[in-house]
C-alpha cells in the first residue's frame, strides 16, 4: 500500500509514481483513472477544439428578418372555390397559404359584384334605381362598382404599406387582393339583406355591425400571417382601411 500523502488532501495526491494499478478498479466507485487530455476519450486527439461544435452551414440554418426577406410560400395556389371557401371557413390556413400568390382575377371580380349591390345599401339610391328605368340604372350601378372598386384598391394599398412601415415583410399583391376579398365578402351578407329590406332597416344596420367587426378580425388575421406581424400591429395596419370601410358604407345607412 502506498504511502499516504498529506493531511488534507487525497492520498493519491502524494502517492510517489512507479506503482503500478490493478485494472480491475478503472472507474469503479472511489477510484480515479489518470491520462493526458488530448488521451480522454471522447475528446479530439488535438484537445478540446471548439467548445460550440463545428456549427452549421447556411443550408442548416434559416434567418428570420422580418421586413426583408419572406418565407417561402406556405402551398400551391388555391383555385378561386377553395381560395373564397377558405376565407370564410378556414381564414388562417388559407391567408398563409396565399400570402405570396397573387389573386387579381378573383379580388376584381367578387369587388366588383360587392360594388354592384352596394348600391342597395342606400335607400335613396336603391329608390332611385328601383324606380328608373333599366337602361338608365345599369350605368348608375356601374359606375358604383367601378369606384368601389378603385377605393378597395386604394385601401389595400394604405393596409400594405402600414404594415411594412410596422415592419411586414408580406407582398403587396397578395395583401391588397385578401384585403379585397375580405371586405366585398364580410359585408355582402348585408346588401343581400339590403335589397329587399333596405338599409335602414334594423336587421340590416345591426347585421352591417357585425359583419364589419368580422371584417376586422379577418384583415387582422391577414395582416399578421401575411406580412409576420403581432396582432396589435396588424390590427393598427388595418385600421385605416377598416374606418375607411366604415365610413363609406356603415355610417351613411344610419
Amino acid at each position: 500500500m502506498p504511502p499516504p500523502g498529506p493531511v488534507g488532501e487525497p492520498e493519491y495526491f502524494g502517492a510517489p509514481a512507479g506503482y503500478g494499478r490493478d485494472p480491475r478498479y478503472d472507474d469503479a466507485a472511489g477510484h480515479t483513472r489518470t491520462f493526458a487530455v488530448d488521451e480522454a476519450p471522447g475528446y479530439p486527439p488535438a484537445g478540446y477544439g471548439d467548445a460550440h461544435g463545428p456549427g452549421y452551414d447556411d443550408g442548416q440554418v434559416a434567418t428570420y428578418r422580418a421586413g426583408q426577406t419572406s418565407a417561402p410560400p406556405a402551398g400551391p395556389r388555391l383555385r378561386w372555390r377553395e381560395l373564397l371557401a377558405g376565407i370564410v371557413l378556414r381564414p388562417g390556413r388559407t391567408f398563409w397559404q396565399m400570402r405570396d400568390h397573387q389573386m387579381w382575377g378573383p379580388a376584381l371580380i367578387v369587388t366588383f359584384v360587392y360594388g354592384m349591390l352596394a348600391v342597395f345599401g342606400f335607400d335613396s339610391a336603391r329608390k332611385d334605381v328601383l324606380d328608373s328605368a333599366f337602361s338608365n340604372s345599369i350605368p348608375w350601378v356601374v359606375i358604383t362598382a367601378v369606384a368601389v372598386v378603385m377605393s378597395a384598391l386604394m385601401t389595400g394599398a394604405v393596409t400594405h404599406a402600414l404594415a411594412r412601415q410596422f415592419g411586414g415583410d408580406g407582398g403587396w399583391a397578395p395583401t391588397i387582393g385578401l384585403a379585397m376579398l375580405i371586405t366585398s365578402l364580410t359585408d355582402a351578407p348585408r346588401l343581400v339583406f339590403a335589397v329587399f329590406l333596405g338599409g335602414a332597416n334594423g336587421f340590416v344596420q345591426v347585421l352591417g355591425w357585425l359583419t364589419w367587426l368580422a371584417c376586422g378580425a379577418l384583415l387582422t388575421s391577414m395582416v399578421s400571417r401575411s406580412h409576420d406581424l403581432p396582432w396589435p400591429k396588424a390590427l393598427g395596419a388595418a385600421s385605416v382601411q377598416l374606418v375607411a370601410l366604415l365610413v363609406l358604407f356603415k355610417l351613411p345607412v344610419l
